[in-house]
């Protein structure tokens, strides 16, 4: 046998307790944010009479849920069609495979928590060949910033116009101030973002001199310089105000539409609460669901969105406080996860091709191997 065999052979038997090790890892940080998760449940529902829960919930108006949960359907739908935009400056892109891997993604945020975020920028590539797993990432990366600045724009405005309960003025003294704040942050970070793509390329050169090191992996610097790219060339639409308009306002229809269901919700439990008091509990509870942790944040979730509904109207009972979240956390993910099964299901992807890229090691290598070529130009206009 050859020196150089041997080598193979070595280096392969020594590959094999790291892979084991690797996923070893990813079973021991799931077990922990299961066990994370239960102690919020358990936080949750320590004090709560779940009798009373029950009722709470056997009492609401199914009407009102069902066309909430058609509202959040819309709003997957819509999801679709600004990630289509997104991807424009990029490229052409299916609306159907965009509402199928986008069903399909938050079905894997569900089940096994923020970890399926992977599943979106995995999944597309799959189904649409002319998208690239970093294309996708990238966009996602862009609809967070956008999602961001629209639930601060609708958080905002809702604060400056907030009206308090009669005696508690003294506690929302501020509320106005913060609204202002939140809004000069929207308005600081896109002109960050718009800086950064107009010196992208300089600042991608300066990125490669910085991390072109010999203690840095290869891989890793030419993953760096590969989302940069990408992000540069997605930020194209910041250069285009028609690009910019239209993702602007399908994501502001998106979370308008996505208000309406959080209402729709608090209505069918009978609570005095106003359609301002649902964007105060939509953007707690959305921000909630960021929580790594299995069922679509479960616990945190709930945690955060009964909080806010007490904070709001402190004569409301806890118990209908907890049934509210209950019912809406199921109305947020039910609609995704039986699209996402159906989408899942019905494709035609083998399980082992998508267990594969779900691995962090070959999900990195599907976006360094697809790394575009950038000249100078390109870079500069994110084309």
């Amino acid at each position: 046998m050859s020196w150089a065999a041997e080598i193979s052979i070595n280096i392969r038997r020594r590959s094999v307790p790291a892979a084991k090790i690797q996923h070893l890892r990813k079973y021991i940080k799931f077990i922990i944010l299961l066990l994370f998760t239960v102690a919020i449940f358990w936080f949750f529902g320590r004090k709560l009479d779940w009798q009373a829960v029950s009722s709470s919930l056997k009492q609401a108006d199914l009407t009102y849920l069902g066309l909430a949960t058609l509202g959040i359907c819309l709003g997957y739908f819509l999801r679709a069609v600004r990630w289509q935009v997104l991807l424009e400056p990029i490229t052409r892109s299916s609306l159907r495979e965009l509402f199928a891997t986008t069903t399909v993604g938050f079905t894997a945020i569900f089940l096994i928590g923020r970890m399926g975020e992977i599943v979106r920028p995995m999944w597309l590539p799959m189904r649409d060949r002319r998208v690239r797993p970093s294309a996708a990432l990238v966009t996602l990366g862009l609809e967070r910033v956008f999602d961001l600045a629209a639930l601060a724009c609708f958080f905002a405005i809702n604060l400056l116009w907030f009206t308090p309960q009669p005696g508690r003025e003294t506690e929302f003294e501020y509320v106005e101030w913060a609204g202002w704040l939140m809004l000069a942050g929207v308005i600081g970070g896109f002109v960050g973002l718009i800086i950064f793509q107009r010196i992208s390329g300089r600042v991608i050169e300066w990125t490669e001199n910085i991390i072109d090191r010999r203690w840095i992996p290869v891989r890793l610097q030419k993953i760096v310089l590969s989302i940069l790219k990408q992000l540069a060339s997605a930020l194209a639409i910041l250069r285009d105000w028609r690009e910019t308009f239209w993702v602007s306002f399908w994501t502001l229809i998106l979370w308008f539409t996505i208000s309406i269901p959080t209402w729709l919700v608090l209505l069918a439990f009978g609570l005095p609460l106003t359609f301002s008091d649902s964007l105060f509990i939509m953007g707690f509870a959305t921000v909630s669901s960021v929580f790594p942790t299995p069922g679509g944040a479960a616990g945190a979730f709930h945690t955060a969105t009964a909080a806010s509904i007490l904070f709001l109207k402190n004569d409301i009972s806890r118990e209908d406080a907890a049934a509210v979240s209950i019912a809406m956390h199921l109305v947020y993910f039910a609609p995704a996860v039986f699209f996402g099964l159906y989408y899942f299901f019905k494709g035609d992807i083998s399980i082992e091709r998508f267990r594969s890229l779900m691995s962090s090691e070959n999900a990195e290598r599907e976006i360094e191997s697809d790394s575009p070529d950038f000249t100078d130009e390109n870079l500069e206009t994110g084309r």
